[in-house]
């Protein structure tokens, strides 16, 4: 049995025992409380990408990031533009720059494209890059380097207010999250990351995305919350 399953049957007998003793004293029942949702929960592959500072920007192509379309979280659009990765032992081509621009440039991978560039991408949340390697970035018009910034994204789920009071979750949190694929997998120390400006969306990389199944359209379910949290 699950933590969520066990917290549900306490909150039942805890309801049973308190309708218990409110008839004894001739008081009206109490409601059981409504437990928490578990999902489903939209799973995305967050490929490799890049986003950019606005002096990089202009650096790499000489004036604003050209819109394609928009990505799943408001605000966020795919980039006409692409860069090349440059590593100490590798290079990786038409690789997806990410808008709008950002106060400094950073470098989302998976572990198998840092082993292919040649460098230790710490498992990191977005902008949390002290430390971490840098890269060359190359286009048509320009080269920049950056001193730090590659990372690979940490798993997280975005979600609103809303979300967060229906899944009984808060911002920051941790949860275990099953994948509900043709190869089932249970991802562990899932951050939440809860504001009005983000819209309900767990995202993985590739390399947890071939390794569960991952396919368009698959969704998770919540199956423990503070578990295996730092």
């Amino acid at each position: 049995m699950n933590e969520v399953a066990i917290k549900n049957m306490l909150a039942e007998i805890l309801t049973c025992v308190l309708n218990e003793v409110r008839a004894q004293n001739g008081s009206a029942p109490v409601a059981a409380p409504a437990a928490p949702e578990n999902g489903p929960v939209p799973i995305e592959l967050s490929a490799r990408h890049v986003h950019l500072s606005e002096k990089d920007c202009l650096a790499l192509f000489g004036g604003p990031l050209t819109f394609v379309r928009e990505l799943s979280q408001p605000g966020q659009f795919l980039a006409k533009e692409r860069v090349r990765l440059i590593g100490p032992k590798g290079v990786m081509d038409n690789v997806a720059v990410l808008g709008p621009t950002r106060g400094s440039s950073q470098v989302e991978l998976s572990k198998t494209d840092a082993r292919v560039l040649g460098i230790e991408a710490p498992v990191r949340q977005s902008g949390d890059v002290a430390g971490s390697p840098g890269l060359l970035l190359a286009s048509e018009k320009g080269i920049v380097g950056i001193k730090e910034g590659a990372i690979v994204a940490s798993r997280h789920i975005h979600m609103t207010t809303t979300d967060a009071a229906r899944l009984g979750l808060k911002d920051n949190d941790m949860v275990s999250v099953r994948v509900e694929s043709e190869r089932p997998m249970i991802f562990e120390d899932v951050l939440v990351r809860v504001s009005d400006k983000f819209a309900l969306a767990m995202h993985i990389d590739a390399d947890e995305g071939n390794a569960s199944g991952w396919k368009k359209g698959v969704d998770g379910m919540i199956v423990a919350r503070g578990s295996h949290g730092h």
